[in-house]
């Protein structure tokens, strides 16, 4: 009945309706992989704002963190206004003479001290396969413009939570008046402390009630108890103990966040129809879209646009993305005249692992040692000699001595894993300056040196 009147109501007013593919009229819903409510604020710009929480462009800069009233009871502002502090200025270089406030921060390009009116809104939403909750939010400045919709992912960088990538892709969107669309990727903190049954809700409180929070363990009250009594003091956080692995869902979780944030404008900027019904009117086709972020958030928005089958994404904007594309061997990759490398596009497990086991080793070949006159303060000869010898043991190198076994050290990180001449140890003088061409030929990437 309710939907027959809105189709009157829609009829008598003039209004032409196109039918969604699953038949149903465009109406603003709450998408489903939403958990529990919904919380909205609104900052004024002037006490409080979107980007840097009141601090402004000069306290982001100051080298004191913003303080509690309470330390034993942070109040949720004050916990928000700490967590954009500490995640802009981990990516964000602020020191006085490095480009801050010239080149890039909030002031540069805005009024006053760079105080972003708007409304910011945060939820729980889950994936299939989980319930472990994963934190979206939506910040909408004063500025955006719904008849030039725009819109910007900003995933976190690494493990971080909700304000992870709120100095990146955060500040550009904001101060260019386009919603900013976040997700911790189900990472962040989520702490669950097992000594006293607390944990975090979505806006970082303490609680120990059965209610919504960021993480909490699946053990039962008894079990708790036994592990605290026989290790006490110990944490549990999400990203590490929730028997999920949100990297497998990190494309998703960005392309819900875009959905959510097509939520978040359809209810500020959509046309209300009545009873309670909203018409959507700011909708993929209208908007521009552009997936970003830095290093493991990049990545994320990188997998969105890989796995975007509904046209949400209009373009891809990334630093550093943390990928790890499908191994193809049908071509090889050879830098200058440097060797034919064809185990390449290893994971960044694969080359870590490597580096581990063989540079204390590679560090101490001739052609390092010998150039490098601080590589034996940092590489102790005798603990390369043991890592050397050991790896000989194991077979892992060859060679009768230490000089021989060093060198098929380095070999291996240089010929097998790709790790380029360049970035050995000691300064080895480039060859002359070949452009930065990238010739592919005879089933080869070349790459100049």
């Amino acid at each position: 009945m309710k939907r027959i009147m809105l189709y009157a109501l829609i009829g008598a007013t003039g209004l032409t309706l196109t039918a969604c593919k699953d038949g149903k009229p465009p109406f603003n819903e709450i998408p489903d992989f939403v958990q529990g409510d919904i919380n909205q604020t609104s900052y004024d710009g002037i006490t409080d704002d979107l980007l840097t929480a009141g601090l402004g462009a000069s306290g982001l800069a100051s080298p004191s963190a913003p303080a509690f009233a309470d330390p034993l009871n942070p109040t949720a502002a004050e916990l928000r206004r700490l967590a954009i502090y500490n995640n802009y200025r981990a990516l964000v270089d602020t020191a006085l003479g490095g480009g801050y406030g010239t080149f890039f921060g909030p002031q540069v390009g805005a009024s006053g001290d760079g105080l972003i009116p708007g409304d910011e809104v945060i939820a729980f939403m889950a994936v299939p396969g989980t319930d472990v909750p994963v934190t979206v939010m939506a910040q909408v400045p004063e500025s955006f413009d719904p008849e030039r919709p725009c819109m910007v992912t900003a995933p976190s960088s690494g493990s971080r939570g909700i304000y992870g990538a709120i100095g990146t892709a955060g500040e550009w969107g904001l101060k260019k008046g386009c919603a900013v669309v976040y997700t911790d990727k189900g990472t962040g903190t989520g702490s669950h402390n097992l000594a006293t049954n607390t944990a975090q809700r979505i806006d970082g409180t303490l609680t120990s009630a059965e209610e919504a929070v960021q993480f909490r363990t699946d053990l039962t009250e008894q079990q708790r108890a036994t592990f605290d009594s026989n290790w006490p003091d110990r944490f549990a956080w999400k990203h590490a103990h929730s028997k999920a692995n949100p990297e497998a869902d990190w494309g998703l979780h960005v392309l819900q966040s875009i959905e959510f944030g097509f939520y978040v404008l359809n209810e500020k900027f959509g046309r209300e129809l009545g009873n309670g019904e909203t018409l959507l009117t700011i909708k993929p086709k209208n908007t521009l879209v552009i997936a970003s972020s830095v290093s493991n958030g990049g990545g994320s928005s990188v997998r969105a646009a890989e796995q975007d089958t509904r046209g949400l994404i209009d373009g891809v904007a990334v630093s550093e993305p943390n990928v790890n594309p499908e191994v193809d061997h049908d071509f090889t990759i050879r830098q200058g005249e440097g060797p034919v490398i064809t185990e390449h596009s290893r994971s960044l497990l694969d080359y870590t692992t490597a580096l581990a086991v063989y540079q204390g080793c590679a560090n101490q070949a001739p052609v390092i040692r010998d150039t490098a006159p601080l590589n034996a303060a940092f590489n102790p000869p005798a603990i390369g000699e043991n890592i050397c010898n050991s790896l000989a043991n194991k077979g892992l190198v060859t060679g009768a001595t230490l000089d021989d076994r060093a060198t098929d050290a380095l070999r291996i990180l240089n010929e097998e894993f790709g790790i380029q001449p360049e970035q050995n140890l000691p300064a080895i003088n480039p060859a002359p300056d070949q452009g930065d061409r990238i010739v592919f030929a005879d089933n080869q990437l070349r790459i100049p040196e």
